[in-house]
């Protein structure tokens, strides 16, 4: 199993930008499909953005975050990255890093994918 570590998140206002990272150990990630999900205080964990194992890099977004968050990844730096600009209050949660064979439970089937990291906080002031 793939053992993975974030970092990067923060204290910003509304309006300002993080770039996330994932790290991941124990496994090449061209093996896995990535995600990035986030949990807010007494919600439910939720899908943010995955990217497919290899190839082509195709992606998918929550709607609430397209055309805000950018997903990436560098295979040769076993790294995942989220990049999050126009951030807004309810951005606010612990974004956890996840990774699984197949794109599907990273974008349709959350409780059932493999691995997780252990999350950073994100908050964005009003």
């Amino acid at each position: 199993q793939v053992q993975l570590v974030e970092s990067g998140g923060g204290l910003v206002q509304a309006g300002g930008s993080l770039t996330l990272s994932c790290v991941a150990s124990g496994r090449a990630i061209d093996d896995y499909a990535m995600g990035w999900f986030r949990q807010a205080p007494g919600k439910e964990r939720e899908f943010v953005a995955g990217i497919i194992r290899r190839g082509g890099g195709s992606t998918r977004y929550a709607d609430s975050v397209k055309g805000r968050f950018t997903i990436s990844r560098d295979n040769s730096r076993n790294t995942v990255y989220l990049q999050m600009n126009s951030l807004k209050p309810e951005d606010t949660a612990v974004y956890v890093c996840g990774a699984d064979t197949t794109f599907h439970n990273i974008i349709e089937n959350t409780k059932a994918v493999e691995s997780w990291g252990q999350g950073t906080q994100v908050t964005v002031s009003s």
